[in-house]
């Protein structure tokens, strides 16, 4: 044993140490440089070269920028600004275009007179591009000249040359991010305009543009090419207002105010609407911060402390309802927060969230002053604000007293589940699984069928409530949501601690018609408004009950679509023909169709195959329900993700609000791409 680790000893020296050189760190670690190589830091190769051009234009050099999707996967983003300097740099000896594209941690952001203010340390971020594209083209006009250096995996190809004169300036960098490092290479078009549309917003007077030439290979797919433009002149003024624009706000008068405290330029906007969600984003450099940070805290105590004076120095608030706490504050507020500053600190590369202390005061200073004097000169719109957080408070105060009657005997003090909860016999939540199940009869079926170790199912009785019309006290007081949230044992609205979530998977099981998705629509609803977070987390499912039983013989088969059950069915065929081909069918093979169906479900028989249609989940039996939909072997289940907060937030606000109007014109938009309706 001694003699081993001594050899082991010997073993490892020097030698053993890999020293990575230039840029192959990048290429051997990218998740510490851009979260990932998922889709998400795919976009975020783009982000970064954008954001160099954003730099140029936060300091006065750039007022357009183009970014083009290009055949074969290349993409290409060009600025007017000074461009990237290109004679010899003192220290690497070599052209500064080439060791800006090299070098880790060399750009014009740490220090010196290159940036006052940048989207955080992106001198990393162009360098890292290139370590991870399989090719990378620069171009750079400046000084009369148009100069240009490629690069194959972070190498460069050769010096910078000049290719000739130019009376312009700016940069193009071309890159195609590397298949060794991405397994998945799909841009998104709808992710891109939204980042772009945030930048516009951010930075008033500059011109974004878009192009889309992916499928324009030549002159005959020329006509395929899509465009798209952002330029805003009022800056986040015009991006609350978009937030907002389907929205019915209260007050009328937009609140808006800009100013530099000890070296942070700060840029508040805030509209409060009929809705019960919040709307706040906050920018730091231009750079999205969904951890939120400093600014965030400094905009929310400013704003309690504000609105709570107003309202107790116009007697608009009573002493039982005592004060506005900050949460009371967010239900309707749509608000944008931009810091700019010269040493952002930020957790992580990806920037999460703003740690830079000095930021809470300013922002803090410029919210009080700015919103007391809105207040004071705009009394109705100011009314209007402190009635919204007003009826917030009193909603609280009803949730609360309708809570606590609901949870003092059940599941937050140890005493009994929901009666018609069948809950499973493990305690592990991240095995554990909860079945919210349509009807009775499905219900039924369900309990029967399940695998009890593991799975717990909750019948549906009753109507759902549309959360989307209704506050807090009265879905708790729900008679179909408040079993689900007492099963679910993380509380609501202020309460809310996921930790104590009892079920890893929260399944929704309807059926496949039109109510049942309208029971889905509904749930899912209630999921997004009141637990985001187990949406985000992934914990959220929908059950994918098969449409057709097919049988023929011996030859079972469960298909979820009409076109897989006409592809089954030809491969049904096929072996039949087959087998009669080589003599070898036995007779007692043409048995009659599904010997098992329920007896109400509809069957019929075609080409000896036999057809049976699952017009709901409870035409199934247990066995049937347990092998097609409930064992996790064969089961087909569709995990509920947020792609877009905002878009899936306008698209619940238009399907379920009370707004009629853009709900009718959604219908007309889309009537015609429905397919398999069901009436």
């Amino acid at each position: 044993m001694a003699k081993a680790a001594k050899n082991e000893s010997q073993s490892y020296g020097a030698k053993s140490i890999q020293v990575l050189e230039g840029l192959d760190p990048v290429r051997k670690r990218p998740g510490m440089y851009i979260g990932g190589t998922s889709l998400e830091g795919l976009h975020h190769l783009i982000w970064e070269v954008v954001n160099n051009s954003i730099d140029e234009a936060m300091a006065g050099y750039c007022t357009e920028i183009k970014l083009r999707l290009l055949p074969d996967n290349w993409i290409e983003v060009e600025d007017n600004g000074r461009g990237i300097p290109v004679e010899i740099h003192p220290q690497t000896k070599k052209s500064t275009l080439e060791t800006v594209m090299t070098v880790l941690h060399a750009g014009g952001k740490f220090g010196g007179e290159g940036y006052k203010i940048s989207g955080g340390l992106h001198g990393v971020g162009v360098s890292v591009v290139n370590a991870l594209s399989e090719h990378t083209k620069v171009t750079v006009e400046r000084q009369g000249k148009k100069w240009l250096q490629e690069y194959k995996r972070g190498k460069p190809q050769g010096s910078v040359k000049s290719i000739g004169k130019s009376d312009r300036m700016g940069t193009i960098v071309a890159f195609k991010a590397d298949p060794e490092i991405f397994p998945e290479i799909s841009y998104s078009w709808t992710k891109i305009l939204e980042y772009l549309r945030y930048q516009a917003f951010l930075t008033k007077g500059v011109r974004i543009m878009i192009e889309d030439a992916r499928e324009a290979k030549d002159e005959k797919t020329a006509h395929l090419v899509r465009r798209h433009g952002f330029y805003f002149d009022s800056g986040i003024i015009s991006f609350v207002k978009f937030l907002n624009r389907k929205k019915e706000v209260k007050n009328q008068t937009l609140f808006y105010a800009e100013k530099t405290v000890e070296g942070v330029a700060v840029e508040v906007s805030l509209q409060f609407t009929e809705g019960y969600k919040e709307h706040l984003f906050a920018f730091a450099n231009n750079i999205l911060n969904p951890g939120g940070g400093t600014h965030v805290t400094g905009f929310k105590m400013a704003l309690t402390r504000v609105l709570n004076d107003y309202a107790k120095k116009n007697n608009l608030i009573r002493e039982k309802e005592g004060s506005f706490t900050s949460d009371d504050l967010r239900e309707g507020l749509t608000a944008v927060v931009s810091v700019k500053l010269a040493n952002p600190q930020f957790e992580g590369q990806t920037k999460d969230k703003l740690n830079n202390i000095e930021v809470r005061g300013a922002v803090s200073s410029v919210l009080t002053e700015g919103l007391n004097e809105y207040l004071e000169t705009h009394p109705a719109d100011a009314k209007a604000i402190v009635e919204k957080c007003l009826l917030t408070v009193r909603a609280r105060i009803a949730a609360r007293a309708a809570k606590d009657a609901v949870l003092r005997k059940g599941a937050l003090e140890g005493m009994t589940l929901p009666g018609k909860l069948a809950d499973c016999t493990s305690r592990d939540a991240s095995r554990s699984e909860l079945y919210i199940v349509e009807g009775d009869s499905a219900g039924g079926s369900a309990k029967q069928g399940r695998n009890r170790e593991f799975q717990a199912i909750l019948p549906l009785r009753g109507k759902l409530v549309n959360v989307e019309k209704t506050s807090l006290d009265k879905v708790v007081k729900s008679d179909t949501l408040k079993p689900i949230i007492i099963a679910l044992g993380v509380g609501i609205g202020e309460t809310l601690d996921i930790s104590k979530l009892r079920y890893h998977k929260i399944i929704i099981m309807a059926d496949a018609d039109v109510d049942g998705s309208h029971i889905r629509t509904l749930l899912l609803t209630f999921f997004y408004r009141y637990y985001e977070d187990l949406v985000r987390g992934g914990y959220i499912y929908i059950a994918q009950p098969p449409l057709y039983r097919l049988q023929k013989g011996k030859d079972v088969r469960y298909v979820f679509t009409d076109e897989e059950k006409n592809r089954v069915m030809e491969e049904m065929k096929q072996k039949v023909a087959e087998k009669k081909a080589s003599k070898k069918k036995k007779a007692d093979e043409e048995v009659s169709p599904d010997e098992t169906a329920a007896p109400d479900t509809e069957t019929e028989t075609v080409g000896g195959i036999g057809i049976q249609r699952y017009k709901g989940l409870g035409e199934m039996n247990p066995e049937q329900l347990w092998e097609t939909t409930m064992n996790p072997e064969h089961r087909v289940m569709l995990r509920v993700d947020i792609e877009d907060a905002e878009e899936a937030d306008e698209l619940f606000e238009v399907l379920m609000g009370n707004e009629v109007e853009p709900r009718r014109r959604f219908i007309q938009t889309h009537a015609k791409t429905v397919k398999n309706l069901d009436v």
